[in-house]
């Protein structure tokens, strides 16, 4: 938990401060030219997903979640010094290599240690201590940031994080072990093109998850790179923005204490369904109702939603997968989940360039509702009781 709070705390630093550092310092005006930091963001993040599951699967978690912290350390030191965008966006590109492998590898480490009794327990105590730490950062970066300004102070203190990080990465052990206990002798999947295609199309469940998360990570994109934008052009400054961008992921950080747990006594598909929809009234509240006050009961209720649909997500993944496949089937799911981000990033920003931020924002509060149907009419239920769950795959 300690690990994946410092892998949220780097990614935090850029939630308040990477949107305005490109009008500031690089004077993009362009929405599209803004988000490409995510697009790059995203797209290597799910596809450093994707391998983090594979790799976990053969070379072990504890190599898998190193790489991912020795990708984070150049990442502040390329914005502090980055004479263009460009360098931006190539610390982005490592910040999601540093994203998909660590926070990816806690993830499976949590599953490994916690077996399915207790998966969502552990899955949202994870997700928690992520997002928690992900918004002391935003709203502690926003301070530095108003007070001393966007470059260096902000950064020094991402650097600091992804050091400690690697630091306490050095001292965890192997959880592998868990996972051969647990498949009593069963093989993972050989043809991992053959598990891509089930878990995002051909099983029902994972499908719906995997669309779910998809769709749960493009309206968090539009939240992170076209919220603060969207603010500024309402004349709020830098600290009451880092409170905003804070306050989102704090009430997601800490309902997630809650959820998972909750989660594993009424079942996941419920939890999701609901939370999609208070995520799609959230958003479009945004638009509905103008000002701080009205602004940050909205940033509640988009974290409300939230915190139900995260680590339900990943527990519906790790109760429809094969033992053997789970790792694997995991990070197909954060594949999708991930590029979310990416295509939050084009389609607000293609919106909200050509018809304003009120038609993004309401773009997005659409398909985050339509998501929700989907998940109701697709979904089963995953939540076996536990007088039936073997350990047997």
């Amino acid at each position: 938990m300690a690990i994946n709070a410092f892998v949220g705390g780097v990614v935090g630093v850029e939630r308040s401060t990477l949107a305005p550092l490109a009008g500031h310092d690089f004077h993009i005006a362009s929405r599209a030219a803004i988000f490409s930091f995510l697009i790059s963001f995203g797209l290597v993040k799910a596809a450093s997903n994707f391998a983090a599951g594979r790799l976990a699967d053969r070379l072990g978690r504890r190599t898998v979640l190193l790489v991912g912290w020795a990708a984070a350390l150049p990442v502040p030191v390329l914005i502090i010094f980055a004479p263009s965008w460009g360098w931006v966006v190539f610390a982005n590109v490592l910040l999601g290599v540093n994203q998909g492998l660590a926070w990816s590898t806690t993830v499976n480490m949590k599953i490994d240690l916690a077996g399915p009794r207790r998966r969502g327990l552990a899955l949202g105590l994870n997700e928690a201590s992520g997002y928690l730490a992900l918004s002391a950062a935003a709203a502690g970066a926003g301070f530095l940031a108003a007070t001393y300004g966007i470059r260096p102070v902000p950064y020094l203190l991402a650097e600091v994080i992804a050091a400690s990080g690697l630091l306490l990465s050095l001292l965890t052990r192997e959880t592998a072990g868990y996972v051969d206990l647990e498949s009593a002798g069963a093989l993972p999947t050989k043809l991992v093109g053959q598990l891509v295609v089930k878990v995002s199309f051909r099983d029902r469940t994972m499908s719906s998850a995997c669309q779910a998360g998809m769709v749960n990570n493009l309206n968090d994109g539009m939240a992170w790179a076209l919220l603060p934008l969207f603010f500024a052009a309402h004349g709020l400054g830098l600290r009451d923005i880092g409170l905003l961008a804070g306050a989102y992921p704090a009430v997601w950080g800490a309902g997630q204490l809650g959820t998972g747990w909750i989660s594993d006594h009424l079942g996941r598909k419920r939890l999701i369904v609901t939370g999609m929809l208070i995520q799609s009234l959230a958003i479009g509240a945004f638009v509905v109702l103008p000002g701080f006050t009205w602004w940050i009961v909205a940033s509640v209720l988009l974290g409300v939603g939230t915190a139900l649909v995260y680590p339900t997500l990943l527990a519906v993944i790790g109760d429809a997968a094969r033992t053997p496949d789970r790792a694997t089937s995991v990070g197909i799911y954060r594949l999708w989940r991930d590029a979310g981000y990416a295509v939050g990033a084009i389609v607000a920003g293609v919106i909200a360039d050509a018809g304003g931020f009120t038609a993004a924002i309401v773009t997005v509060a659409a398909l985050t509702g339509i998501s929700g149907v989907i998940v109701a009419v697709r979904m089963r239920e995953t939540l076996v009781p536990s007088a039936m769950i073997r350990r047997a795959p």
